[in-house]
C-alpha cells in the first residue's frame, strides 16, 4: 500500500458520478436490443411535466422503476425503458403568462406565432434541465428513443386514435356538464378543483305562479344563474308543492313560464324545498334536466360575463349580474329574504378562480 494516497473523507459525488453516468451512455449499456426469442420487458416513464423541475416524488417514482428496469436488463431479457416529458400544455401556458407578465407583456400582445416560440423555447429550457436531473438520478433509460408528447409522432399517434374512435361511434359531440375556468379558458377535471369555504348568502327568490295568486319561493347561493333556469324541482312526496307539478311558474326579470318538475333528487328539508333549475350551469341541474327533457340554456361567456340568453343584463360579469339581478328582484318585491350562509366553493387548482 501506498502510504502517500490521501482519501477525501467525505465521499463527492460530482468527482465520480457524472463521469460513471457519461461512460454508461456512451457505451449503449442503456439502449435497447430487440431480440425476437425472448420476451421482452419494457416501461413507458410517466413523463414529467415541462412545467417546472424534478421533485422528491419524480425522484422515487423514478427508483422503482429503474430496480427492475436493471434486473432484466442483468437477466438479459430485451430491456427498454423509454423516457420523456410532458407538455401539459394548459399548465405551461400558465408558467408562460407569468414569465411575461413580468415584462409587462400579455399573451395577447405578442400574437399566437410568437407565444407558441415561447412555449417552445420553455420546453427546450426545462425539457433540457428534467433529463440533466434523470441523469443525477442515474436512471438507465433508452436516451436514443427520447419523446415528448407533442412530438410529430406522438401528435399523428393521437389524432389517428381519435379518428378511428370516431369513425366507430365511441366519440361524438354532446352537451355534457363541465368544470370550467373563466381565467385558463379551459375544461378540468374533477380531480383539478380545489374546494374552499366562501362565506356567502341563500337568497329566497319567489316565482309566481303563471296565474299570479300563488308562487314558488326557492333558495339560491348564485342567484344571476335564474336568468338561465329551465324548470324548479320538487320532490313528488313534499305536499307543499303536489298542486305545481306539471305546471308552469314564471321566471323573474325574464318573464319566461318554465314547467314544475317531481324529482326524488330533491332534499324536501333544505331551502324551501324547491330548487331552482340551471341545466347549463349546475351538475346536478344538468342530470334532473336530462330525465324530465328540460331545456339546457347557456347564460355565460368563455371568460364568465353573461351572454346573449341573459337579456339585458348581457356584457356583465358574474358579480357585477349578481348585484343587478338582486337588485332588480328587490324592485320587484319578489326577494323575500337573505341569509348568511358558509359552502364550499370550486376553484381552479391553477389560478384559484372560482369555476
Amino acid at each position: 500500500m501506498n502510504n502517500n494516497m490521501n482519501m477525501d473523507k467525505t465521499y463527492n459525488p460530482k468527482d465520480i458520478e457524472n463521469k460513471i453516468y457519461e461512460e454508461w451512455e456512451k457505451s449503449g449499456a442503456f439502449i435497447a436490443k430487440i431480440d425476437k426469442n425472448k420476451k421482452p420487458f419494457t416501461i413507458v416513464m410517466p413523463p414529467p411535466n415541462i412545467t417546472g423541475q424534478l421533485h422528491m416524488g419524480h425522484a422515487m417514482d423514478s427508483l422503482l422503476q429503474d430496480a427492475p428496469i436493471r434486473y432484466h436488463r442483468m437477466k438479459g431479457d430485451p430491456t427498454l425503458w423509454l423516457p420523456g416529458t410532458d407538455h401539459a400544455s394548459i399548465a405551461t401556458e400558465v408558467k408562460i403568462v407569468e414569465k411575461l407578465a413580468l415584462d409587462g407583456v400579455t399573451k395577447e400582445d405578442i400574437g399566437r406565432e410568437e407565444f407558441l416560440k415561447k412555449a417552445w423555447e420553455w420546453k427546450e429550457e426545462y425539457g433540457g434541465i428534467i433529463n440533466s436531473q434523470q441523469r443525477k438520478l442515474g436512471v438507465s433509460c433508452d436516451w436514443s428513443r427520447e419523446r415528448f408528447t407533442m412530438d410529430e409522432g406522438c401528435s399523428k399517434a393521437v389524432t389517428e386514435v381519435f379518428v378511428n374512435l370516431y369513425n366507430k361511434g365511441l366519440i361524438y359531440k354532446g352537451d355534457r356538464m363541465i368544470n370550467w375556468c373563466p381565467v385558463c379558458k379551459t375544461a378540468l377535471s374533477d380531480a383539478e378543483v380545489e374546494y374552499e369555504e366562501q362565506n356567502s348568502n341563500l337568497w329566497y327568490i319567489k316565482y309566481p305562479s303563471e296565474d299570479g295568486i300563488d308562487g314558488i319561493i326557492v333558495a339560491t347561493t348564485r342567484p344571476e344563474t335564474m336568468l338561465g333556469d329551465t324548470g324548479v324541482a320538487v320532490n313528488p312526496n313534499d305536499s307543499r308543492y303536489k298542486k305545481f307539478i306539471g305546471k308552469n311558474v314564471i321566471l323573474p326579470l325574464m318573464n319566461r313560464p318554465i314547467p314544475v318538475v317531481a324529482d326524488d333528487y330533491v332534499d324536501m328539508d333544505f331551502g324551501t324545498g324547491a330548487v331552482k333549475m340551471t341545466p347549463a350551469h349546475d351538475p346536478n341541474d344538468f342530470e334532473i334536466a336530462q330525465r324530465h327533457n328540460l331545456e339546457i340554456l347557456r347564460i355565460n361567456n368563455d371568460d364568465g360575463s353573461m351572454n346573449e340568453n341573459a337579456g339585458e343584463y348581457k356584457g356583465l360579469s358574474a358579480i357585477e349580474c349578481r348585484k343587478k339581478v338582486v337588485e332588480d328582484l328587490k324592485k320587484l318585491g319578489l326577494l323575500v329574504k337573505i341569509e348568511d350562509h358558509n359552502h364550499n366553493v370550486g376553484t381552479c387548482y391553477r389560478c384559484s378562480t372560482t369555476v
